[in-house]
């Protein structure tokens, strides 16, 4: 009787662990599949010439184009900022007179 157990429950480990593997060869790693769903990496010093500007609507857009991201914005020196990065994301960061003191990506 305990060996009835006992093999009906190696029987269905290994049925679960069967269905936990992967068998697919052509999977893609996570960078690449980024890139084909059309997420790009955000290249800072592309957009170095946006420091000493002021920060405006025109000037952003036109370092997240240059930089090749995704998404950009301004920071104040006083903002609040998670700590969340993302490489598609560019970042201009103002002092106290909305002048753009540095770039980079995050």
């Amino acid at each position: 009787m305990p060996w009835k157990y006992a093999s009906s429950g190696l029987i269905l480990a290994a049925a679960v662990l069967a269905g936990c593997s992967s068998t697919s060869g052509t999977s893609k790693p996570a960078e690449e599949s980024a890139s084909d769903a059309g997420y790009s990496r955000c290249d800072a010093a592309a957009a170095q010439f946006a420091i000493g500007k002021p920060a405006s609507p025109a000037l952003l857009e036109q370092a997240r184009i240059k930089a090749g991201a995704q998404t950009a914005r301004v920071l104040g020196p006083d903002d609040m900022v998670t700590f969340e990065y993302r490489s598609d994301r560019l970042n201009l960061n103002t002092d106290q007179t909305a002048t753009v003191n540095r770039v980079n990506c995050g």
